[in-house]
């Protein structure tokens, strides 16, 4: 394993947070980014260590580029390069497309897309010099599956998984992966509130977040090493 460290934006809870714990078990040093909920990012960074992993809260919102770019520079200065990187950090301001307004709009393609290809951008020039990386993105399966009142979620995601296979194209030579998963329906605060869906998944169920990081950890494990341009979905069999 090259020395540096993960990072996973949006990870106070959920998926980012499931996904730090997975990395850290595979021996990365992690940085657990959030926005706001610092209580969060703390706990998943105690339970990392209590576990025998190394871990540390990093506050930015990943939709500000100076932020990000402060963000990477502490993480640099501290554990080196970052050399895994799952871009998480993702909003909902769901409407009928036509009650949809300009902010609601920017706002979530800022934080879902923009943020993703702003830390990706900074990320793969030491990842280029370590000629090792592993990025994944978490899209949804609202990308290519329409989910009516989500135009603009499902605009973000599907515009990830276009630029996933585009970066994952331009590096693959220099040993980067870039893949993403999709998850379906999955036990977390981004999902409350979505109705609908329990007679759609043919699992009859909804996923957990440590079942989607299971398949972050792989992508971005050594094993992973031929497989980018990617969208693994996990979504209970809801897109078959």
């Amino acid at each position: 394993m090259p020395e540096g460290c993960a990072l996973v934006t949006g990870a106070a809870r959920g998926i980012g947070a499931a996904s730090a714990r997975a990395l850290a078990a595979d021996g990365w040093p992690v940085a657990v980014n959030y926005r706001e909920d610092a209580a969060g990012a703390k706990a998943v960074v105690a339970q990392i260590e209590s576990e025998g992993g190394s871990a540390i809260e990093i506050q930015a919102d990943v939709s500000d580029a100076a932020e990000t770019e402060a963000m990477f520079a502490e993480l640099s200065e501290r554990f080196g390069p970052v050399l895994v990187l799952v871009n998480n950090a993702g909003v909902r301001a769901d409407a009928l497309a036509p009650q949809l307004s300009d902010e609601e709009w920017s706002r979530v393609i800022s934080t879902n897309l923009s943020a993703a290809f702003r830390t990706t951008r900074r990320a793969l020039g030491p990842m280029l010099r370590a000629r090792f990386g592993r990025i994944v993105n978490v899209a949804s399966v609202v990308g290519p599956r329409a989910h009516a009142g989500q135009a603009n979620y499902a605009a973000s995601k599907a515009g990830l998984i276009g630029f996933t296979k585009t970066v994952a194209v331009e590096v693959a030579r220099r040993g980067i992966t870039v893949n993403a998963v999709a998850p379906g329906f999955i036990e977390t605060k981004l999902t409350e509130g979505v109705d609908g869906w329990q007679d759609a998944v043919p699992a009859r169920r909804a996923g957990t977040p440590d079942e989607v990081a299971a398949c972050v950890r792989f992508l971005a494990s050594p094993e992973a090493a031929y497989v980018t341009g990617a969208t693994l979905t996990v979504d209970g069999g809801l897109s078959a």
